[in-house]
């Protein structure tokens, strides 16, 4: 099997040397750029899979950096690294087309998890962009927000159809709690999450008439959408 090839974008050279080493101990194939403009001449001739963009970085930010990768491949996932938590910032990374954000200092585990994560999510793109899933009993477009089944169909709200694809997009494994918060709510604050659990209700209520189909909590980190056989 191939090793998964990281394109790593970061000023720091002490932080970056380390990051750069953890990954291809861990069985990636890691290539460490110090900026921006660096970065991106190292995408322009090599293949990646995944690219992880410090946010602030001289020459050219990882915003800029990050715009100029989905020009070439819109479907690369991107994780930024930064230290900062403004909510602007946090907001600019989705629209450009962040898949996750992660705040510096972090734990070198918790990134390897999120890429895990990430690439999971991104990894089969067939399955990310199809209009139509198969729940169970239940078929789910999600073009048209409908839940339908041979008794009747159900028209979902938007929320309830954004947080639905979410989970059939990594049917049978995670969804990160504060992921969706930020990808569907654009903030991972106290009274998204409470909105959040009111829609996973919404969700379990649902597809309750299928027993083998159910929302398990994963306590503290997130959802999966187990469909049992």
């Amino acid at each position: 099997m191939d090793k998964i090839r990281v394109l790593l974008a970061e000023d720091d050279l002490n932080l970056g040397s380390l990051l750069e080493q953890y990954l291809n101990a861990k069985g990636y194939e890691t290539d460490l750029y110090t900026d921006g403009i660096k970065a991106n001449k190292g995408f322009m001739t090599k293949k990646y899979d995944i690219c992880l963009l410090d946010v602030m970085m001289p020459k050219k930010d990882g915003f800029e950096l990050a715009k100029d990768i989905k020009a070439v491949d819109n479907q690369i996932p991107i994780i930024f690294l930064t230290a900062k938590t403004l909510k602007e910032d946090v907001l600019e990374g989705f629209k450009i087309g962040a898949d996750d954000y992660l705040t510096k200092p972090f734990n070198m585990e918790e990134l390897l998890f999120r890429i895990e994560a990430v690439m999971r999510r991104t990894n089969n793109k067939v399955v990310k962009i199809k209009d139509i899933h198969k729940i169970g009993k239940f078929t789910f477009d999600t073009k048209k927000q409908l839940l339908i089944d041979e008794k009747k169909t159900v028209k979902l709200t938007t929320k309830e159809s954004e947080l639905l694809k979410l989970l059939c997009e990594n049917m049978n494994s995670m969804l990160e709690r504060n992921f969706a918060l930020k990808k569907i709510w654009r903030d991972d604050n106290y009274f998204n999450a409470r909105s959040m659990d009111v829609y996973i209700t919404r969700l379990r209520k649902h597809l309750k008439t299928d027993e083998l189909v159910q929302i398990m909590n994963v306590h503290g980190k997130g959802y999966k959408l187990i469909i049992s056989d």
